[in-house]
């Protein structure tokens, strides 16, 4: 498996990480809350503390994956110059190929 995937697959695991982390937060969030209310403003503080505690999870979750994306993109275009550089006529020839198909597909509608 090259790193390529496997970044790819680290990314995936993350949204999936964050997704369900997110989904936690707001069933928790809805069933503290309803607890309070039937509880009181005691409770109802610990639940917001609770809350903000989960929320902040969420958004350092979601910040992680960001810059784990924007490494990869960085990674990404990195090689990709390096390799356009390596091989001019090869990425000419490529762009050429794929701006044909490109202009077939939009002249077939």
């Amino acid at each position: 498996m090259d790193s390529t995937t496997m970044t790819s697959d680290r990314t995936h695991h993350g949204r999936e990480r964050l997704a369900q982390s997110l989904k936690n937060m707001v069933d928790g969030a809805d069933h503290l809350l309803a607890k309070a209310e039937r509880s009181g403003s005691e409770q109802f503080n610990a639940a917001r503390a609770k809350f903000e505690s989960q929320l902040h999870r969420a958004k350092d979750e979601l910040l992680r994956i960001e810059e784990t994306a924007m490494e990869n993109a960085k990674r990404a275009v990195r090689a990709t110059d390096e390799a356009v550089h390596e091989h001019p006529y090869a990425a000419m020839g490529l762009a050429a190929g794929v701006g044909l198909l490109l202009g077939m597909l939009i002249t077939r509608r």
